[in-house]
């Protein structure tokens, strides 16, 4: 969840958001560096006194300054690309769940057991109890086990929507006519807020997702009592 004046990312709740941060870290540590050293040079070639007219070319700093940038380079896209297969990776999963978008709520179906389908609505401001956050809270939560792979499938049934857990790490578009997928690993129990990332008409900002994230017997639980309603 998100607080007041916050500026950095939301606490990471699956491996794949840690990766992002850490990542994320990684390049503002060159980013940093790579600005210091400019304007450190900058500051040196405008401060000093010194000219000299006759020089034309320098093979050796201009080799320097060739190199240099393509290493930083290689240093930043070396774990963007790692981290962008672990982002696609969708192998053995435990769950499938398909989310819907319509206009304007997400509707999710576990076919994995007995079909149990149910349609999330937000809930709106007047219903809400103490505690609850206005614009995120929905009348029924997308329920997963904790440290269980997750495949979440998404689609629309109208316009382009798209599913975005900021503390999961996962943002998807869905597409109607379009199936895609993502993976999940939640690594600790809670509710978390997300909400559709697509502008998709006059309710876009009335369409969040809640997800509750239990452990395994707490989820079987729930099943067994969605499959006896």
């Amino acid at each position: 969840m998100t607080y007041w004046g916050q500026l950095g990312f939301q606490d990471a709740c699956s491996p794949l958001m840690e990766q992002m941060i850490f990542f994320h870290d990684h390049a503002m540590f060159a980013i940093m560096m790579v600005l210091m050293m400019v304007m450190y040079m900058a500051t040196i070639l405008m401060t000093n006194k010194f000219s000299c007219f006759n020089i034309t070319e320098s093979q050796k700093i201009e080799t320097i300054w060739t190199i240099a940038p393509a290493i930083i380079l290689i240093l930043l896209a070396l774990p963007s690309l790692r981290l962008l297969y672990l982002l696609d990776e969708t192998n053995n999963p435990l769950i499938t769940i398909k989310t819907m978008g319509h206009q304007w709520y997400w509707s999710y179906e576990y076919s994995d057991f007995m079909d149990i389908e149910f349609d999330s609505y937000m809930t709106p401001t007047n219903e809400l109890n103490l505690g609850e956050f206005r614009l995120l809270e929905t009348d029924h939560h997308l329920i997963l086990p904790m440290k269980t792979n997750s495949r979440i499938i998404v689609s629309s049934a109208d316009v382009i929507h798209s599913w975005t857990v900021p503390s999961m790490g996962v943002k998807v578009d869905a597409i109607p006519g379009r199936l895609n997928q993502l993976m999940m690993y939640p690594s600790r129990p809670g509710l978390f807020y997300g909400q559709c990332s697509e502008i998709c008409g006059a309710n876009h900002s009335f369409m969040p997702i809640t997800l509750e994230i239990v452990n395994m017997s707490i989820f079987i639980k729930w099943l067994n009592m969605m499959n006896s309603n």
